[in-house]
């Protein structure tokens, strides 16, 4: 069974299929406490949710008639039989986005979309916790090397020095040789977009994308379920 704090149809508000219409599911459980977290409240493994099969999920993804799906949380690698759910879910003609905080293995899924010879039916974005969110000291570097070219590495920043570490990791692990996104998002209320992109130009970082939440735009920032 599985702990869904919530389900629901809206936009990607990020990544690379921001603005389509995606399927969200939503697990309870993280392993990190990041100081801007925007969805606190489904940290906690048993934090309000309801208990669902995975044929259950499977019925309500293939009832929605979307075809993306972006598992989320809470953190979803640490969900059992996260494995099963995704090539199930994958089996129904879906593509599926796995938004990982950058502490758990992804290994897995690297090795299943290897199996499989997964294409961008599967990707993940993976979270570099900048030193911003208090939670630098947890990330798995070794993640970096089961990165994929279908896969995304977002750094959220909230000042100059996050945005100094973005770039350091960028160009360490040469994500934009290798094909892999590299995204830069603004902590919501914390610095200004306009910084960002003044401090891409300056430091000419091609290949590097800014992007905004968009769902904090079209709606409140803390309305849930969007």
């Amino acid at each position: 069974m599985f702990k869904v704090a919530e389900k629901f149809i809206s936009i990607n508000g990020e990544s690379r299929r921001a603005g389509e219409l995606a399927v969200f599911i939503r697990f309870t459980g993280c392993n990190l406490n990041c100081t801007y977290c925007d969805t606190a409240w489904a940290i906690p493994l048993e934090a309000p949710h309801e208990e669902m099969s995975e044929q259950a999920l499977l019925d309500y993804i293939k009832e929605t008639g979307i075809d993306n799906v972006t598992l989320t949380g809470g953190e979803p690698l640490l969900q059992p039989e996260i494995e099963n759910l995704v090539v199930d879910i994958i089996s129904l003609n879906k593509r599926v986005e796995i938004e990982t905080n950058g502490a758990v293995s992804i290994k897995s899924m690297k090795e299943l979309a290897d199996k499989l010879n997964l294409r961008d039916e599967l990707s993940i974005t993976l979270d570099y916790k900048c030193p911003g969110s208090g939670m630098e000291k947890f990330m798995l570097m070794e993640n970096y090397d089961e990165l994929r070219e279908y896969d995304t590495v977002k750094f959220v920043v909230s000042d100059g020095n996050d945005l100094d570490k973005a770039r350091e990791i960028i160009e360490k692990y040469g994500l934009i040789d290798r094909r892999v996104a590299a995204y830069l998002s603004p902590v919501f209320g914390d610095i200004e977009p306009s910084e960002i992109v003044e401090y891409m130009i300056s430091h000419r970082m091609n290949g590097v994308t800014h992007q905004l939440q968009q769902h904090k735009f079209i709606w409140d920032p803390d309305k849930r379920g969007v």
